[in-house]
């Protein structure tokens, strides 16, 4: 685990103490540089609008239950899970959660990003089967109903996908933050602890890894030691408050928070109690990392802190001009909760300390805000994340320091965006 020291910095003096901003509307102005906010008919103004009433206030709007299932806005369509690249077959593939369109911290169903081996089963819930056996006393073939009635627990976690943000060797200059960092998410889930099922049909005491096998075409499984088992595992039919998604495991998944994503396996068949890890090919070789030396580190299943500035990020535009800007984004950790983050204008020289948004929880998403007074000259925006551990997420000469680059999965090195005079945002390419 790499854990650099945290550089002290003096604040950047572009970013102000956020208390003192927000005390009154006058703050604000001395703010932005002794120069006043423009009003209300200032905009009006500048933009020729006026306070005329708009066509819509004139009609009825459509009526309840149109549709059922509601839907968002037209005028958010292009608010979407994104693929990064196209694949042989979308099958066996990726889609990318629109972070740079998130607000709080909770990703909506629709929105959380995808990873698919073979496809999405449709499954029948009324014909699933979990099956735990092995190293027990009791084996156990549980119905959905049945499995309903056990005492239920819901919780926020994040997911993300290990191979999230591949920057080991180079940079694509057109990402924005959805390629880059999509592939996480974060939800209330709901369902039954491990640990109550694992008490439900006893277990072996030679019993040291829960192997879990998914009932999609590629059977994906995934060896998960007995002690995370027993700690905070989950087996989760209910998201965000509704029913799983089928992209995301319908009717049941497994739920290991802060491990990476692909070890919470979808569409949930079996458990298997074993003494040992199973020989699996997502063991042995595909979910490993690549050291410098040759070898490969195995069993590296938790998600280090790691954060990103959504906005301002790739792809977005100041378009108001120098002034004031709030720059917001997520951060995570698999070992936690998120101490605290700070945040750099000027790339890393020197660094302010953001505000949390409140609740702050073990293993979830948390949102960070810091103001920003931008002079429009050239910036490069940076996040970094520390956790209760005392880890700091490090730069990316630091991770490869340890790690090489012949690794894909588990970056989580700095993030750095570029502004540019003109308001261009866009991945920094160093």
């Amino acid at each position: 685990m790499v854990k650099p020291h945290a550089v002290k910095g003096t604040p950047s003096q572009q970013l102000p103490d956020r208390r003192a901003v927000l005390k009154t509307g006058a703050a604000l102005s001395a703010f932005v540089g002794g120069a006043s906010v423009p009003s209300l008919s200032m905009a009006q103004a500048a933009t020729g609008l006026s306070l005329t009433v708009p066509e819509w206030m004139k009609v009825q709007g459509r009526g309840i239950l149109s549709p059922p299932y509601g839907v968002p806005s037209p005028f958010e369509k292009d608010v979407v899970r994104r693929q990064r690249e196209v694949r042989v077959t979308d099958t066996a593939a990726t889609s990318f959660s629109p972070l740079q369109n998130s607000f709080g911290t909770i990703t909506p169903n629709g929105l959380c990003f995808e990873r698919h081996h073979a496809g999405v089963p449709s499954i029948d819930p009324d014909r699933h089967r979990l099956v735990i056996h092995g190293l027990v006393e009791r084996p156990l073939v549980l119905t959905m109903d049945e499995l309903m009635r056990f005492p239920s627990v819901s919780r926020i976690a994040f997911l993300e996908c290990s191979g999230n943000t591949p920057n080991w060797k180079s940079v694509n200059p057109d990402f924005g933050v959805q390629q880059t960092h999509g592939l996480l998410m974060c939800c209330e889930w709901t369902g039954v602890l491990l640990s109550t099922l694992l008490d439900e049909v006893g277990l072996g005491p030679e019993a040291k890894w829960v192997l879990a096998e998914g009932a999609d075409a590629a059977a994906m499984t995934r060896s998960v030691p007995i002690a995370k088992a027993l700690d905070d595992a989950m087996v989760v039919y209910g998201q965000n408050g509704e029913r799983l998604r089928p992209e995301q495991g319908y009717p049941l998944r497994l739920l290991l928070p802060g491990y990476e994503g692909n070890m919470n396996i979808k569409w949930l068949r079996r458990l298997k109690l074993g003494d040992q890890p199973f020989e699996t090919r997502e063991e042995t070789s595909k979910y490993t990392d690549l050291m410098p030396d040759g070898k490969a580190r195995q069993f590296t299943f938790v998600m280090e802190a790691k954060s990103v500035i959504t906005r301002p990020s790739g792809g977005q535009r100041l378009s108001g001009g120098p002034g004031f800007y709030e720059i917001s984004g997520l951060a995570w950790s698999g070992h936690g909760r998120i101490d605290r983050v700070e945040v750099s204008t000027d790339g890393g020289q020197s660094w302010h300390e953001a505000q949390l948004q409140e609740p702050i929880l073990s293993k979830a998403v948390v949102r960070f805000r810091a103001p920003w007074r931008w002079d429009g000259k050239s910036a490069l925006l940076q996040s970094r994340a520390i956790d209760e551990t005392g880890y700091v997420q490090p730069r990316h000469g630091e991770l490869v320091d340890v790690r090489g680059v012949n690794s894909f999965y588990h970056y989580n090195a700095i993030q750095t965006w570029s502004v540019n005079p003109d308001g261009k945002v866009a991945i920094h390419v160093a």
